[in-house]
């Protein structure tokens, strides 16, 4: 049975940081696309970056280019985004998610992924 649970959010001022984490079980991280998406309220989900299924190419959303990082660390087969610079308008719930299709870049649409996490809450104030 695959799990994704995401951890890490909270709340932070702008201007500050955070890392979120996706632990991954009954599925291998290093050997599919991964992805990070983020919902705000009353909003559509939204594609916020991603790692292709070898790891040498990362993408990432216009609006968080430069500020986030994402990452694998296969040995903990877990999923990282490090989120700097916050902005009270990256508030939202974000999930992680496993693409299992795709095999050299990653897919900007939820549809294109199999399996998600639960979600994790960030909150920036101003």
């Amino acid at each position: 049975q695959v799990q994704l649970v995401e951890s890490g959010g909270g709340l932070v001022q702008a201007g500050g940081s955070l890392r979120l984490s996706c632990a991954a079980s009954g599925l291998t991280c290093s050997n599919y696309a991964m992805g990070w998406f983020r919902q705000a309220s009353g909003k559509e989900r939204e594609f916020v970056a991603g790692v292709s299924r070898s790891g040498s190419s990362t993408y990432y959303a216009d609006s968080v280019k430069g500020r986030f990082t994402i990452s694998r660390d296969n040995a903990k087969n877990t999923l990282y985004l490090q989120m700097n610079k916050l902005k009270p308008e990256d508030t939202a719930v974000y999930y992680c998610a496993a693409d299992l299709t795709s095999w050299f870049s990653v897919s900007y649409d939820s549809n294109g992924y199999d399996y998600w996490g639960q979600g994790t809450q960030v909150t920036v104030s101003s």
